[in-house]
């Protein structure tokens, strides 16, 4: 295996983030807005991010908390049946995309759609299709949990079968079957996360119960990690870095119920090329964590550099601002890997 002692990653893009709003988003968006050059944010909030006011002042405050970081932040819009051709024509330039959740599927989803039936989408999707406005979807059932992602496979078929010019995301995939279905339709793509590329449900729940790794969708088997980081190894053209890294206060993770979903935006890049060395494989991390998203939204970024060198990273506990506490994954532990500088 070759040896690296440093490492640089060009213009690194986060293409399914979550940064909240108030206090969690000033504590949490200069995490990534530091490191990357740009992150897809998604528009469950509270309510929903579902007008062009709404969404521009959401964007203006994720800008307001990453102060003079050389980041852009690309905003979507929370997905509604009944957008007019009009208000998606308007609203097109401030977009990246529409994201698309089915109702109460996972965190602040309640007011997503209660059919994935495509005559039910059709005339928000039609229209979508004719802007070239990307679909981003949440992909699970209701169905037993390690299914969800599994029984959505037809609906992402259907999908691509009757929008053929719409492009569509499959979020944060977890199983060999996205991978499989990537190949199938030539608007199907993908976001992978950093976690789902590292544990099983086993990490979670197989010995004693782990908050901090519990997320949506939830791990799943050996055999499906593997196929996603073999994809993800080879840079695979369809598939992008997206951490859905996803805050929340470490008392809400710490207790019966908890909320799910990791935090990693901190330990993101030390990780990724931690794991691509391992593997001899770093010549396609830029790739995967970069060019690939470049290429699929068509995105032109301003010049980043992140040098990362072969020296030892103390994940901090915790971070925290005000009254704000969230757990990073990997809380405690020592990284190979440091960031050094950013130009």
């Amino acid at each position: 295996m070759a040896s690296f002692s440093s490492f640089e990653i060009i213009k690194p893009l986060d293409m399914h983030l979550h940064l909240r709003d108030g206090d969690m988003l000033s504590l949490v968006g200069p995490l990534t807005s530091n490191t990357f050059s740009g992150a897809l944010i998604m528009p469950n909030l509270v309510p929903p991010l579902t007008t062009k006011e709404a969404l521009l002042s959401y964007k203006q405050r994720i800008k307001e908390a990453c102060k003079d970081d050389n980041f852009e932040p690309f905003v979507t819009l929370f997905f509604k049946n009944d957008y007019s051709f009009e208000f998606l024509e308007d609203i097109k330039n401030d977009i990246i995309g529409i994201k698309l959740y089915p109702a109460g599927i996972t965190t602040n989803s309640e007011t997503g759609v209660a059919s994935v039936d495509v005559e039910v989408l059709r005339q928000t999707l039609e229209s979508m299709s004719k802007l070239g406005i990307p679909l981003c979807i949440h992909g699970e059932t209701n169905g037993f949990v390690m299914d969800r992602e599994k029984e959505f496979m037809p609906i992402y078929e259907s999908l691509a079968i009757a929008f053929p010019d719409l492009k569509i995301i499959m979020e944060h995939i977890t199983t060999k079957d996205a991978i499989q279905l990537l190949d199938k339709y030539k608007n199907l793509y993908a976001t992978v996360t950093l976690h789902h590329l590292l544990i099983t449900l086993d990490d979670v729940a197989g010995g004693m119960l782990n908050p901090h790794l519990f997320c949506k969708p939830i791990a799943k088997r050996p055999e499906d990690r593997t196929a996603l980081l073999n994809a993800a190894l080879k840079a695979h053209p369809k598939l992008m870095f997206g951490s859905d890294s996803a805050p929340h206060p470490k008392h809400k993770k710490e207790c019966c119920g908890c909320a799910a979903g990791v935090f990693t935006s901190p330990i993101a890049l030390q990780v990724l090329t931690q794991i691509f060395e391992k593997h001899n494989c770093l010549e396609n991390l830029n790739a995967f964590v970069s060019l690939n998203a470049k290429k699929i939204y068509n995105l032109n970024l301003n010049k980043k550099t992140i040098k990362l060198i072969k020296k030892d990273f103390l994940v901090p506990a915790v971070y925290e601002y005000k009254n704000e506490t969230v757990v990073p994954m990997y809380a405690g532990e020592v990284l190979p890997w440091s960031i050094e500088s950013i130009s």
